[in-house]
């Protein structure tokens, strides 16, 4: 069964549209499928668009998110809700053609755990989107140890279990296939098509670029030091508590040779006094990380979303009963 997950925020002209084109390729795949719609509280008609649909086809479920989360939470909602062994997700604003899906389905059935697309042919402004992208999954790829070319777009198509394995928060979703590997998850690219935004605005512009670097920095620390969080800080408490303790044995030595500190080294007391300091807070901070960590795999699941509602066509015309 195949689950395709599409989050939506404000994409009341794109809907229709994908829902034609969307099911027209799945119906030809000859497999069973559902559709999810997660809306990230739009504020046009996208959900009354999605809940009319849902009344004319089974396959469709809606999620509608209580406020606006982020793409991230989204996708978290709709991956939970997914009743799919295969789950495919991609953007509501056409940018990402559902005849590309058979060409992800196939490395799936080759064996591979995650079949990513890669936008090869991009259609983006080059200076507001391609460059800073470029430079974005380059640093993405060498923070990861993963030697994807376009960790950005959302076109991907995922093994049901390999979901399971990863928690989402934040912005991190781009970094699945990152995170998926980490747990021996096999991955592969796929050329897709990058098709002109059909209508509407970009939510998305080079400041999302600075977040991405970020993003970089944390999922760097979750695949090196997540589950051993002492060997970072404590590397840097030793650096600072090493050097600062050097500098205070200097001072201490100068001291008792008859030396006025204040007078000769004040900046070199003070500087000392900071790194011994720091140092100590950074053991500090591997030791909390430490009991952290162990408390985060012993918690209980959490999720990052609050569902309002959701939509499936057996409950919408119970409740229509009901109201007759």
């Amino acid at each position: 069964m195949l689950s395709i997950v599409i989050p939506i925020h404000n994409e009341e002209h794109s809907i229709l549209p994908l829902y034609d084109r969307l099911s027209a390729v799945l119906e030809k795949l000859g497999r069973p499928y559902e559709i999810l719609f997660v809306d990230d509280a739009s504020t046009d008609r996208s959900f009354e668009l999605l809940a009319n649909l849902v009344e004319t086809d089974g396959h469709l479920k809606v999620i509608r998110l209580r406020r606006n989360f982020g793409q991230t939470a989204a996708l978290s909602a709709g991956f939970h809700e997914s009743k799919g062994d295969v789950v495919i997700a991609m953007d509501g604003d056409l940018q990402h053609a559902p005849e590309d899906i058979p060409a992800l389905l196939q490395k799936i059935d080759e064996g591979y755990d995650i079949a990513s697309g890669w936008r090869k042919q991009r259609v983006d402004n080059a200076l507001t989107r391609k460059i800073p992208s470029r430079i974005a999954n380059w640093l993405m790829a060498k923070a990861s140890g993963l030697e994807l070319r376009d960790f950005g777009t959302t076109f991907k198509a995922y093994r049901a279990e390999v979901l399971k394995d990863v928690n989402l928060y934040g912005e991190l979703h781009r970094f699945i296939p990152a995170l998926a590997s980490f747990y021996g998850a096999r991955v592969v690219e796929v050329p897709i098509q990058n098709t002109p935004r059909a209508a509407g605005d970009s939510h998305y512009g080079i400041g999302r670029t600075f977040r991405v670097l970020f993003d970089i920095l944390t999922i760097k620390f979750l695949l090196k030091y997540f589950t051993r969080p002492m060997h970072f800080f404590g590397f840097l408490g030793l650096a600072g508590t090493s050097t600062g303790g050097l500098i205070m044995l200097y001072l201490f030595v100068h001291k008792l040779m008859g030396n006025d500190l204040i007078m000769d080294h004040g900046p070199l007391m003070i500087a000392g006094g900071l790194l011994l300091l720091a140092g100590l807070m950074m053991f500090s901070t591997g030791l909390l990380g430490e009991i952290m960590m162990r408390t985060y795999f012993e918690s209980q699941d959490r999720r990052i979303y609050a569902v309002r509602e959701i939509l499936t066509r057996k409950q919408r015309g119970v409740a229509g009963e009901r109201g007759r």
